[in-house]
């Protein structure tokens, strides 16, 4: 395994780096006042000005669309190379990431896009996305069903002549409730007598068709995520749309679907060692400057203990996701999936480990709205559920193991 960055990878870093020192930490509190006037006005699911500035600054500092390996839209990278640029996102996860037009879910439907879309659709959807003139949502998920099983998908997909017409019930849509959010990509049955794996397939719906209603959008341990649009309850009621908007090949929906959530997976798992880093850095700030019992913090041997068991998870969850990010460069997503599935569950666990310890020490302070933590851990605990749950990704693994144990 070789875990080098390209030159350009680490030119890219340094330049990330400084956008983030110059630009994106100082807009944080200004993010948050904008949001707090948005929320105050009626309209929570605005996007804060500063957003659309700090695009402006990184557009034109070229860190722009980074996320896309596919060099025809967008800037080449291998896995490996955008790894440590992700992290570093990922220390102010609720801007910088959208701030370089590298924010979920966008990055997984303009992925899609660029492998499955015509050019038709391309020309629609894709290159209004890498513009960032729109945004866009994944409606996957279900109220009704239990959606870590994915073939329990109760949505139908029906070919009528020159249409496919789309119903039922889809939550989790995260940004469909921003006012530039103008597709969903509807994962859904179309043939319902296939093969368990062959039964679904995708459709761009754009959100403004007759019967498409977006009824709420369900909030994160009290947080409404409202500065990125939201987590939307949209109703499908025969939404009709030309047969043109199917995405890919007929059943190929499961397919697509996890050749989406395998960079999808990878992505946030960079991103959550930002946030785990930057936890750790706040950590350590806070006890090497308050006192306790006549003495600074960080001299209380359990203080000690969760700093080093924190630097300890970091560092071994960014080994396994460097592997990863390698082996997907190397063999490709399928050749990756236990890997995959291991990060999934390994990153958001380190994550949330030090997540816990930092708003410990920071006593009620951390639980409070003074500090990114709480919001930070919120984000963090719904990734053990978000892309399939932990369970399911550990059956896979066990799975894998079991069947290649020696008989």
């Amino acid at each position: 395994m070789d875990f080098t960055q390209s030159e350009t990878s680490r030119s890219l870093q340094a330049a990330v780096q400084q956008f983030m020192d110059e630009h994106v930490y100082p807009a944080e509190p200004v993010f948050e006042a904008q949001a707090a006037e948005l929320r105050a006005a009626g309209t929570p699911f605005r996007t804060p000005d500063v957003i659309v500035k700090l695009r402006d600054v990184a557009r034109a500092r070229g860190l722009w669309n980074l996320f896309l390996p596919d060099g025809r839209f967008g800037a080449g990278l291998s896995v490996l190379d955008y790894a440590p640029i992700a992290e570093l996102s990922g220390r102010s996860p609720g801007i910088a990431p959208e701030a370089m037009n590298c924010a979920a879910p966008d990055t997984g439907n303009m992925e899609l896009l660029a492998m499955f879309g015509t050019a038709e659709q391309h020309d629609q959807w894709l290159r209004p996305l890498l513009d960032a003139r729109i945004r866009s949502c994944f409606s996957m998920s279900e109220p009704d069903v239990a959606s870590s099983d994915a073939t329990n998908i109760a949505t139908r997909i029906e070919r009528d002549g020159s249409e496919y017409v789309v119903t039922g019930r889809k939550w989790w849509s995260t940004g469909a409730l921003r006012p530039e959010c103008e597709l969903a990509i509807v994962m859904g049955v179309i043939h319902p007598d296939a093969a368990r794996h062959e039964r679904h397939s995708m459709v761009l719906v754009p959100l403004r068709s007759p019967g498409v209603t977006v009824r709420r959008s369900t909030s994160v341990f009290g947080y409404d995520d409202g500065p990125h649009g939201g987590h939307g309850e949209i109703d499908f009621d025969h939404v009709r749309v030309p047969a043109a908007n199917l995405l890919g090949p007929p059943g190929g929906g499961f397919m697509m679907a996890q050749a989406r959530l395998g960079p999808g997976r990878i992505h946030h798992c960079m991103r959550s060692l930002g946030v785990a880093e930057r936890a750790l850095s706040l950590m350590v700030g806070r006890a090497t400057s308050r006192s306790t019992f006549g003495m600074p913090l960080a001299r209380h041997g359990v203080i000690g203990e969760w700093i080093a068991e924190s630097r300890l998870a970091v560092d071994q969850a960014r080994l396994l996701v460097l592997k990863t990010a390698w082996l997907i460069d190397t063999v490709g997503v399928k050749g990756a999936r236990t890997e995959i599935a291991a990060i999934k569950v390994a990153a958001p666990r380190a994550a949330s480990y030090v997540l816990d310890r930092a708003i410990q020490t920071f006593g009620a302070a951390g639980v409070s709205g003074d500090t990114p933590l709480a919001a930070a851990w919120a984000q963090l605990r719904t990734l053990h559920l978000a892309d399939g749950p932990d369970e399911v990704h550990l059956r896979s693994i066990a799975r894998q193991e079991i069947t290649a144990a020696p008989r």
